[in-house]
């Protein structure tokens, strides 16, 4: 009898490692499961549109090149600086409000912006799109993180593997979305843009009939029970002063905001150095692709095997440390003055180390901010997390750009960039909080 329980016993056990290692995916909720699709989808209508915005601006608008980086810069100000308004306004409102109205004032910027021929119109345009991301990108993310918690706690795995899952959706939408746009621009801009803009009726059509009124897992600021979409405590003052004095979370979000600083070069850096070795730019699209399809591909196996070996601070320094190498690989080729093809080599290595360092840093940030923020909070800290983050990439690549083009020895700014994220390990936190 003790053996045929043993035996029972053995294959239960066997049955439930099996379970474990099914594909994470297959063994989602379907929240988080909406959530992921939702990520993928909002990168696709977007990156249909806005990687051939200021081409359509300059040539179609006739915009002077000042104006177009101007209005390209109030973007990523109304979308970035404001992440911290939308998370606040997700722990007052709950995600499902917050995701249906971005997704209605993204639909009306970009119908906007496919009928706009003056600079007023475009501004105003371009203010909506990068607002109405502001509403939904906090809401999107801060759910994830506390659904992978969820997935965590119920003994499913490491919360980052959920993370992970929803970073490779969000680049395989980046991916996809520019290919989509270099179709529709076969048409015309106008016609890319309400194409954008049908992604996102269908993301709002998808989220007003799954999206739950009541999320679950989302608690009430005293921590009774559930309750509707969030709470008084997330969204009064007071929050807002507990997390300005919780200098181990603002030091997290520095250390953050140095990886995106460096992500960052690809787009001011890398194409100086892809000008300079071959003549053109024509080569960014391939690194870019390269960058993508890494990330597509790699990064829930990177996931699983670092979750089963690095707690959370070691995977975001291994990333800014691989992040650092990807520099310093540029900066020892740079004085040799290569050109041509052969000379993409270190511009290739550099891009490899990001991504890789990406794969390790993003989700690992996104699974400790929970711990910091506790349930009631979590839109507040996650919207914070970005928007200090997109204020020392303001500041930093401002700074960049002028290091890129001092006449200095040409390993030194890759060096320099090489030291930035070197500086920020010792900034993360040595231990895990408790949840506040």
């Amino acid at each position: 009898m003790t053996g045929r329980f043993t035996r029972l016993r053995g294959r239960r056990t066997d049955s439930g490692a099996r379970a474990a290692e099914a594909p994470v995916w297959r063994r989602l909720p379907a929240l988080p499961k909406l959530l992921i699709v939702t990520q993928f989808a909002f990168n696709v209508g977007f990156f249909a549109v806005l990687p051939f915005l200021a081409e359509h601006l300059g040539t179609a608008i006739g915009m002077a090149g000042w104006l177009v980086g101007f209005v390209l810069g109030l973007r990523t100000f109304s979308q970035q600086g404001l992440f911290v308004v939308g998370g606040w306004l997700v722990d007052r409102y709950g995600v499902r409000p917050l995701v249906l109205t971005g997704c209605v004032l993204r639909i009306a910027g970009f119908g906007w912006l496919g009928y706009a021929d003056t600079t007023a119109a475009v501004i105003g345009a371009v203010l909506l799109i990068g607002f109405a991301a502001a509403l939904f990108s906090p809401a999107v993310e801060s759910e994830a993180a506390r659904q992978a918690v969820r997935w965590e706690e119920a003994g499913h795995g490491p919360r980052t593997r959920v993370l992970a899952l929803f970073s490779a959706a969000g680049q395989a939408g980046a991916f996809i979305g520019p290919l989509l746009g270099g179709l529709l621009l076969l048409a015309d801009f106008r016609t890319a843009c309400l194409c954008g803009a049908g992604v996102f009726v269908l993301v709002l059509a998808g989220h007003a009939r799954l999206m739950p009124r009541h999320t679950p897992g989302r608690e009430a600021a005293g921590g009774t029970g559930p309750a509707a979409d969030g709470g008084q405590d997330g969204a009064d003052g007071g929050a807002v002063r507990v997390l300005l004095r919780d200098r181990r979370f603002l030091a997290l979000a520095c250390a953050y905001g140095s990886y995106l600083l460096a992500y960052n070069q690809l787009y001011l850096a890398l194409p100086d150095e892809v000008e300079r070795a071959t003549g053109s730019q024509a080569a960014l699209a391939w690194l870019f692709a390269l960058s993508s399809l890494l990330v597509v591909c790699a990064q829930l196996p990177v996931s699983r095997r670092v979750g089963e070996r690095l707690d959370l601070r070691r995977s975001m320094a291994a990333g800014l440390l691989l992040v650092a190498a990807g520099f310093a690989v540029v900066a020892v080729a740079r004085p040799a003055g290569w050109t041509g093809p052969a000379a993409l080599l270190p511009a290739a290595v550099f891009v490899v180390l990001l991504t890789v360092g990406q794969m390790l840093i993003v989700p690992a940030a996104r699974a400790w901010v929970p711990d910091f923020a506790g349930p009631a909070r979590l839109g507040l800290y996650t919207g914070w997390l970005s928007s200090v983050s997109g204020l020392l990439v303001l500041v930093g690549s401002s700074a960049t750009g002028a290091l890129l083009h001092a006449g200095l020895p040409p390993a030194v700014p890759w060096l320099v960039l090489a030291a930035l994220p070197v500086l920020a390990v010792p900034l993360l936190p040595r231990r895990r909080p408790a949840a506040s």
